[in-house]
């Protein structure tokens, strides 16, 4: 089979980022791309016209062999606008000769069923094979049911319901269910089939089953890899290879010059040889983050304002002019709901704003070498890359599973060029561990 440009759409922009990560380390050419109301940047791009991220034509091309991962954010929208911005985006991207893809939350949050009804209405699937397990990471489903791998005992593995993990005090999407037939009603009968996975053959089984060309598949990173395999002409994924045009960096039309050092293994440490004199800013914004021991200096968020200032003067950053480096932590966790979860992010947004633009980016200008901007929790790394209008984006590579590096490209007047005084991203996910990524 030969390869055609694929087109992901994810609700979060840390699964959009593991999507990324997944494709750049099969030697893929990949651009992840949110949405960002004050930009102008191409999203799509295939043949002479790329689709815009108001929906409008825009000038630049790419490669049809390569993925481009959208990040629509619709998780946190209401299931009602998010249906509509699948349609807007789906819409503009359904006459490109791509293969689409769409990831889910492997723990079943997010308006799935509306998104994927939206996303066949608009693109002519007739059916839909929803599969959010990752049998990689523990995550089963059996008999209709999902599972949790837990903590190994003397009786051997065990698996815990979806409902009785912490997945059930998600402020959101809470799983108050187990069972994928409850937790999403009426979905046979939208053409939408949830079939078990036990296992990595179970989820290949399933793909060369459905996949005749006239199946949406929607789901989680493993369902992902085996999709991704299929549509290549390689038999497997191939590692990035050092001396290749992905392994340095460059991508096959050229638009990157700058060589990257090829790194071995996902699990090298972002304060490895040859970063250890860089300038970081570590975003903390997970409920799950823990405070990590770097010899970086910790700036915690003053109580003030997580009881609901939104006084920066507040919080104390001075000590990053003496170490250019700084960790921002979130050190309470007394308050819940949706409007404090949007507090929270938002100000640890504006925070990160102040800093790079006041800190980091003339740190940069002067020369210095090295800068990163390392956010953990999808929640705080939308809210951190939307206020500082970076929304398109060129994958340096892969850590570990889900952390994945990224260079900020920047768009004027629908072009997009790099800039070597602009900080590297890395995002994490908040559930996933940083598996010694970091030190």
């Amino acid at each position: 089979m030969t390869e055609r440009h694929m087109i992901v759409l994810a609700d979060d922009i840390t699964g959009a980022a593991e999507i990324s990560g997944i494709a750049f380390e099969a030697g893929h050419q990949v651009r992840l791309v949110c949405k960002n109301g004050s930009a102008g940047a191409g999203v799509i791009e295939g043949g002479s016209a790329g689709v815009g991220i108001n929906g409008s034509l825009c000038s630049n091309t790419v490669t049809t062999k390569g993925t481009t991962v959208i990040a629509t954010d619709t998780r946190s929208m209401s299931e009602m606008e998010a249906a509509a911005e699948t349609r807007r985006i789906t819409s503009a991207i359904s006459h490109l000769p791509s293969t689409i893809f769409k990831k889910t939350d492997s723990a079943l949050r997010g308006h799935v069923m509306a998104e994927l009804t939206a996303l066949m209405e608009t693109t002519g699937y007739q059916r839909a094979v929803y599969l959010p397990a990752n049998p990689s990471k523990g995550r089963i489903i059996k008999d209709g049911t999902y599972y949790v791998k837990g903590p190994a005992s003397h009786h051997g593995e065990a698996f815990i319901l979806l409902h009785e993990t912490a997945f059930s005090y998600d402020p959101e999407f809470p799983a108050k269910t187990s069972v994928l037939k409850d937790r999403f009603p009426g979905a046979e009968a939208k053409g939408i089939i949830m079939p078990d996975a036990e296992s990595l053959d179970d989820i290949r089984h399933i793909v060369t089953h459905y996949n005749d060309g006239n199946t949406l598949f929607a789901g989680a990173a493993d369902l992902f890899r085996e999709i991704l395999r299929t549509h290549q002409t390689l038999p497997q994924p191939l590692p990035v290879r050092e001396g290749s045009n992905y392994s340095q960096g460059v991508f096959t039309d050229g638009r990157l010059s700058t060589p990257l050092p090829h790194r071995e293994g996902l699990g090298e440490s972002l304060l490895g040889v040859g970063l250890l004199g860089e300038s970081r800013l570590i975003l903390c914004g997970s409920t799950q983050s823990r405070v990590l021991d770097l010899g970086i200096p910790v700036a915690p968020m003053p109580k003030e304002i997580y009881d609901g200032s939104n006084d920066l003067s507040l919080w104390d950053v001075s000590v990053w002019e003496q170490h250019h480096s700084l960790i921002l932590t979130i050190p309470y966790t007394y308050r819940t709901g949706k409007d404090v979860a949007i507090h929270l992010r938002t100000v640890m947004a504006e925070m990160a704003k102040c800093i790079v633009n006041n800190c980091l980016l003339p740190f940069l200008a002067e020369g210095q070498e090295g800068g990163s901007l390392i956010i953990e929790g999808g929640a705080t790394a939308w809210a951190t890359l939307q206020a500082l209008g970076w929304s398109e984006f060129e994958i340096v590579r892969q850590y570990a599973p889900g952390v994945v590096q990224m260079r900020p490209i920047m768009v004027c007047a629908n072009q997009s060029f790099r800039s070597e005084n602009v900080p590297l991203v890395t995002l994490k996910p908040g559930s996933y561990p940083w598996s010694g990524v970091l030190g």
